[in-house]
């Protein structure tokens, strides 16, 4: 995977452009929210998170499906338990992941960060091809927006607490963390 500064885009993987998202205020790429997400909930490989960031989930095939029915939410890149990595937003654009959110002191994450969605819950382990493509994504992202420091890099829990739990107990951030400095 290759990730274009100018475009956004990263090249060798799969787009799903999602209607989600907007300009960024100020333009500045200098933080990274990992997080996760299934659908239906504790479920993998459905396809739906990416119908669900094209407002496209049929809310009439799973009771939660009602509950988001009216959720506007994306994210810049999304990796599958095999490893596949989509992208959904350009890089210098606004996606619409992090919600209310502070970090080091500032709001509204959204305006300056990128987001990465493992597919996954807060307690089950996530797999050797998704630290593997993780990896790699983090080091084209920090190699294109190099203010996207090792501190830089966070959990939607850490910019959100008390209102989310992810990317949850069973990340390995001391995994992530080592394969950065290689």
């Amino acid at each position: 995977m290759q990730l274009d500064p100018l475009s956004g885009w990263c090249q060798g993987i799969s787009h799903c452009p999602s209607p989600n998202f907007n300009l960024r205020p100020e333009g500045e790429v200098s933080l990274l929210v990992i997080h996760n997400i299934s659908l239906p909930p504790g479920q993998f490989g459905t396809g739906k998170v990416q119908a669900f960031f094209q407002n496209r989930l049929d809310p009439s095939e799973h009771p939660f499906f009602e509950e988001i029915r009216d959720l506007r939410v994306s994210a810049h890149f999304l990796i599958e338990r095999d490893g596949a990595v989509t992208q959904f937003v350009s890089c210098n654009g606004r996606a619409w992941h992090a919600g209310v959110s502070r970090f080091d002191g500032r709001e509204g994450c959204n305006d300056f960060s990128v987001g990465i969605e493992l597919e996954g819950t807060d307690d089950l382990a996530f797999t050797e091809p998704q630290y593997a493509a993780l990896v790699a994504l983090v080091k084209q992202l920090r190699m294109a927006y190099p203010a996207i420091t090792p501190e830089r890099i966070c959990g939607h829990s850490d910019i959100a607490p008390g209102r989310k739990t992810d990317p949850g107990p069973a990340f390995d951030w001391a995994r992530l963390r080592a394969a950065l400095v290689t």
